[in-house]
């Protein structure tokens, strides 16, 4: 019988108030809390704390303060920039090609619940993993939904909330996030 961290990795049901998933995101609890403690001279900290949170990470630049539920489904490649205020709920991978930037306040969810009362009152949760493409801008206040792919190039205008995937080149904007230009 799979454990509930193996149930939640592969996006089924899982019971969040399982110990191991209770002990995960208070390890993520306490690396966050760490590096947004960190002074602004702190880079060889900074980068310690990251390489110990995410489970890729290139050559990045974060800057403080961050959250996220694991840490460890959070893989950056190079040139990788999040501004201040960013939330990444990893229940499932989040992936970043390289050269993504994300502005202020940038929210990535995986975790997503029943839409039925009944089962959600019962506590389950599920994930669907995120990807971000190469060269991707995220503007601030975005929101990325469970299981969008944004791809290469795109940019997401400030306040959208991506609901679905988002092609190569092109820019989305809005609520739900529509294409509004090609690039």
């Amino acid at each position: 019988m799979a454990s509930e961290l193996e149930k939640m990795l592969a996006g089924e049901a899982y019971d969040p108030s399982d110990p191991e998933l209770v002990a995960g995101r208070n390890r993520a609890s306490e690396l966050t809390r760490a590096y947004n403690e960190t002074p602004p001279d702190a880079e060889k900290r900074r980068r310690e704390l990251l390489d110990e949170l995410f489970g890729t990470v290139g050559e990045a630049t974060v800057e403080p303060p961050i959250r996220c539920d694991y840490g460890f489904n959070v893989h950056v490649d190079d040139g990788f920039y999040a501004n201040f205020d960013c939330v990444l709920l990893d229940v499932c991978e989040i992936t970043f090609g390289e050269h993504c930037l994300l502005g202020p306040a940038v929210h990535v969810y995986t975790a997503t619940h029943p839409l039925d009362a009944a089962e959600r009152a019962d506590g389950l949760e599920m994930g669907e993993p995120v990807t971000v493409g190469d060269h991707v801008w995220i503007g601030g206040q975005a929101v990325l939904t469970p299981g969008v792919t944004v791809g290469d190039r795109a940019v997401v205008a400030a306040g959208a909330v991506v609901t679905d995937d988002v092609p190569s080149d092109v820019v989305v904007a809005g609520n739900p996030a529509t294409i509004v230009k090609e690039l």
